[in-house]
């Protein structure tokens, strides 16, 4: 018996995704638990698992395939020896090039005319509609690289839809068959060609340039990023912080964690310092939720780790309960694995707080976005030595700026100073971070 292989959910939010690659081919024999293909949802790349048992019967759904919506069907599975179904599965979504020639023999005639005989395959009635021509993504790309006017190429995909094949073999001068009474007009289709989209500087002057893609994760960064700052009244407070005690600390602990292959940053330690904070002012461990406030009584930190495809934070769980060379497990894990494109949407989608470094990066001070629905975000800078105030005499110490993003709907300002006076004490005497 076929069963139909759909594009799964793999996170709560998603409902759509792009197909990446098919890590199986048609007449492959899968078991449950076996991977099939990588999927870009709108926050990682992940793996899909088969749940059955049986033979890769048909593909319907080529890899690099954008906007697949949640259960759209993407392949057949049929048991060994069993052929698929005549119609195939999903006749809604499955390419019908082998049944259009049953339908070209109605026609009486039979010796049409060449360029017509070329274009009846595909059903000319659904190859456009009103303006808009039915394309595939990859398509567009294409034909907008080649200034090709997609108006004029006939589609063999799926209701006419034009895809991949059809502007490989179009040949300029050729007219598809639903815009034959205009040929006087489009004799010439290059000369109204569709351009890809280009921003308006570069379109203006020339300038050089190369248009990219933009993957799932970015556009959703765009979104949440956009909606973040136009949503969420932001407040910034910002302290400066001496490192030494903590810098001699982290020191002392890593030669006693040596034998044990463990190795603190300063980023881990701070990660404890800010969930540590957050549950002595817990007025900002919150979220705002239209007409109520969601209190916390745990303090789970989102960490910021950039990827190749942007933007991800992975979460340390009850940071604050956590010693911190477990903190420092868990965060190298959590990112090796979140650059391979390998974590769970559960270790990724919640935290209550999030904690930005780049100090690494030679950055002394800047103001990050709230990573919404949290109400907090901590951005850290790089220590360096400076002039500093010590015992009050002018001396020199390692002295770092920290500064706290706060949804000023949900968190006051005096509460927001006393959560960074707590942080900066907590840093200045790290004791309390091993206790």
């Amino acid at each position: 018996m076929a069963i139909n292989i759909q594009m799964p959910a793999l996170s709560p939010t998603m409902e759509e995704g792009t197909l990446s690659k098919w890590l199986v081919k048609e007449g492959d024999t899968v078991s449950s638990g076996d991977l099939l293909a990588e999927i870009e949802t709108d926050k990682a790349t992940m793996e899909f698992e088969a749940v059955d048992e049986g033979v890769i019967g048909k593909i319907l759904i080529a890899e690099g395939t954008d906007n697949v919506k949640v259960g759209t069907v993407i392949a057949v599975l049929v048991e060994e020896g069993e052929s698929l179904p005549a119609g195939g599965a999903a006749p809604a979504t499955a390419p019908k090039a082998d049944a259009a020639p049953a339908k070209a023999e109605a026609p009486a005639s039979p010796k049409p005319e060449p360029e017509v005989a070329k274009a009846a395959p595909a059903p000319a009635a659904a190859s456009a509609s009103g303006d808009r021509v039915k394309a595939s993504p990859l398509a567009r790309r294409i034909a907008g690289a080649a200034g090709i006017d997609l108006g004029a190429v006939a589609g063999s995909g799926p209701n006419g839809r034009v895809i991949k094949a059809d502007i490989e073999n179009f040949k300029p001068g050729t007219i598809a068959p639903e815009t034959a009474p205009a040929a006087a007009s489009a004799a010439a289709p290059a000369a109204a060609p569709a351009p890809a989209p280009v921003h308006a500087a570069a379109q203006d002057f020339g300038i050089p340039h190369e248009a990219e893609k933009l993957s799932n994760i970015r556009k959703t960064i765009a979104r949440r990023l956009t909606e973040s700052k136009q949503q969420i009244p932001h407040i910034y407070l910002t302290v400066d912080i001496r490192l030494d005690a903590l810098l001699k600390l982290r020191g002392e602990l890593n030669k006693a964690l040596e034998s044990s292959g463990v190795k603190l940053s300063v980023n881990d330690m701070l990660i404890k310092a800010l969930a540590k904070a957050l549950l002595l002012v817990p007025k900002c461990n919150v979220q705002f939720a239209g007409d109520q406030l969601l209190k916390f009584s745990r303090a789970d930190i989102s960490v910021a780790v950039s990827i190749p495809a942007g933007l991800i934070t992975p979460i340390i769980v009850d940071a604050g309960g956590k010693a911190i060379s477990k903190i420092s497990t868990e965060m190298k894990d959590l990112a090796a694995r979140a650059k391979d494109g390998k974590l769970a949407p559960h270790e990724y989608q919640g935290g209550t707080a999030s904690l930005s470094n780049m100090g690494m990066m030679g950055i002394k001070q800047f103001e990050a976005v709230i990573n919404p629905p949290q109400a907090m975000i901590m951005a850290i800078g790089a220590g360096e030595q400076r002039p500093y105030v010590i015992d009050g005499a002018l001396g020199i110490a390692t002295v770092m700026s920290a500064t706290g993003s706060f949804d000023h709907r949900a968190i006051d300002g005096a509460d927001g100073a006393e959560l960074m006076k707590v942080f900066k004490e907590l840093v200045e005497a790290p004791l309390g971070l091993v206790a």
